[in-house]
């Protein structure tokens, strides 16, 4: 055999003499395909939906969960980065909007409060507290808590 690339090749009678690539179109139907398809599946199929998984949601607050201080009608979640401290209140129970508050103090300074109606959660609320202590007050429908100073 020659290497003059005009000259047929007797195994498949094609010019050029070299390979055949491998798979043809259908092949490189199916490379594209393949990955549209999962993706495709991915957003279609049911995943884990309310009640599986997990029971807490994300959270809205940045940072590792410090403290949770739970009483009758629902919780605090106190979380904190090395600066910033925060926290949101959330309802035992999501229902009907109803008074809710979260108030977040630093030693020193002014509280951040959110308070209003509302379904689920009230906050979040974020304070600067590189080196100081928080005091945290939280509500649901009337009833709440109130911690002193914390994270000192």
């Amino acid at each position: 055999m020659t290497s003059d690339p005009t000259a047929t090749d007797h195994r498949d009678g094609r010019r050029g003499g070299g390979r055949r690539p491998a798979g043809g179109p259908a092949r490189a139907l199916a490379r594209v395909l393949g990955p549209l398809l999962a993706a495709l599946a991915l957003l279609v199929l049911p995943g884990p939906g309310p009640g599986a998984g997990t029971a807490d949601a994300a959270s809205v607050c940045h940072g590792r969960p410090t403290r949770t201080y739970a009483f009758s009608t629902g919780e605090v979640r106190v979380y904190r980065t090395r600066n910033y401290v925060c926290a949101v209140t959330v309802a035992k129970r999501p229902g009907p909007r109803r008074p809710m508050a979260v108030s977040l103090q630093p030693r020193g300074g002014r509280p951040a409060v959110k308070a209003g109606r509302f379904d689920r959660q009230a906050g979040p609320v974020t304070v600067h507290a590189l080196n100081r202590c928080v005091r945290v007050n939280g509500s649901v429908a009337g009833k709440g808590t109130a911690t002193g100073w914390i994270l000192c």
